[in-house]
């Protein structure tokens, strides 16, 4: 049965909305596809750095002794002419002051910075991470968190490079580690369709997130923007918030090449995951109306396509047009998550894309209704 036909003819209204709604879901999937996951197949870097700038790696670390010993070796050892590594020790209670003592000893450019715990009063990364930046000597900022580190020893020269007088703001990729398991898949699936979305948008000129795994901007930036300021209220959003304040098209690069990345291991369990993810998504009612409209209809796209295909199944709508759309979705989205896969040197997962895919708004969405109700804000560490 042609589609464009049973829309005019058919005289049961409610299937003309439901079919109205898959044909307008695939659609805009296909435009999201076409328009924004794919742009990193295409990218490159018009415009680098020829001179080289010293940079100020800042990580900030609350009960993190076992990442540091294995972690800042490695970023310790970067091949970059002029550099620092400042770890704020963000009122650790293990053996984090002792470790961060041994190390400074052995590498001249480790610095300290130590907040000691005050019980009447409690704090988010915010504050420690404020506190690394006004620590910092030079203007540009690398950021990484204590349990990733750089799969390569020009990491920072990757990150580095894309700074010209006009770019502010560098989003780099931060993964997790391959390992066996349906979680695994799940978390590492969700964190590249997530850097698929911000790469991007912001390669659209639509810049709205960055992740603090992997995060380079100007100290000046940061102070003409007031710091975290505006949103310092929110324990979370010391990357996505201020980068979709700060970020415009104009002032963004993004830093795909693969002597960029920062790795580290995720989560273990769904409960774990569930309560890291459900810290990450309070931040998102607090974009801007923009971004926000960006995020929601490619969601409710997914889930209206998958529902409305499912209701017309059931409903005996000539399978031959459903089938057609469904594998035309499939098609372009397998080839896109399979080139964007190799461009990140990200594996194992692709044939787990169509359940992933279904599975992920779900979860999203129950944990953006539940975050609205959280009377506690969860803590960073």
């Amino acid at each position: 049965m042609d589609y464009f036909n049973y829309l005019l003819t058919s005289t049961n209204n409610f299937e003309k909305i439901i079919l109205a709604l898959f044909g307008l879901s695939l659609l805009i999937q296909l435009i999201y596809y076409f328009f924004v996951y794919s742009r990193i197949l295409f990218y490159k870097q018009k415009e680098t750095s020829e001179s080289n700038e010293p940079v100020s790696v800042i990580i900030c670390a609350r009960n993190e002794v076992e990442n540091l010993k294995k972690h800042l070796p490695l970023i310790l050892a970067q091949d970059y002419f002029d550099y620092e590594v400042i770890v704020v020790n963000d009122c650790s209670s293990d053996k984090s002051e002792e470790t961060l003592a041994v190390l400074q000893k052995k590498y001249s450019r480790l610095k300290i910075s130590t907040i000691n715990e005050d019980k009447k009063f409690y704090h988010g990364k915010k504050l420690a991470l404020t506190i690394g930046i006004k620590a910092a000597k030079n203007e540009l900022l690398l950021l990484i968190d204590a349990d990733c580190y750089p799969v390569d020893k020009n990491w920072i020269n990757s990150m580095q490079k894309n700074f010209t007088d006009k770019t502010e703001i560098v989003l780099g990729y931060g993964g997790y580690v391959n390992k066996k398991g349906f979680v695994n898949k799940l978390i590492r699936f969700d964190t590249f369709f997530i850097a698929l979305q911000y790469f991007g948008l912001a390669i659209a000129g639509k810049p709205y997130m960055g992740v603090g795994r992997n995060l380079a901007y100007r100290k000046s930036t940061f102070f003409k923007n007031k710091g975290f300021a505006g949103h310092n209220h929110i324990l979370s959003g010391d990357d996505d918030l201020f980068i979709n304040d700060v970020a415009n098209k104009n002032n963004i690069k993004i830093e795909i090449d693969k002597t960029s990345y920062t790795r580290s291991l995720p989560k273990t369990n769904l409960h774990e995951w569930f309560t890291q993810k459900r810290r990450h998504l309070t931040t998102a009612k607090y974009y801007k109306t923009k971004s926000k409209f960006y995020l929601c209809i490619e969601i409710l796209s997914r889930e209206i396509f998958y529902l409305s295909f499912i209701f017309l199944l059931i409903s005996k709508f000539d399978y031959r047009v459903l089938l057609i759309s469904f594998l035309v979705r499939s098609l372009v989205q397998l080839i896109i998550i399979k080139k964007g896969m190799n461009r990140l040197q990200e594996k194992g997962f692709l044939f787990s894309t169509l359940l992933l895919d279904i599975l992920l708004p779900i979860f999203n969405f129950h944990l953006i209704v539940s975050s609205y109700f959280l009377i506690k804000q969860n803590k960073w560490k």
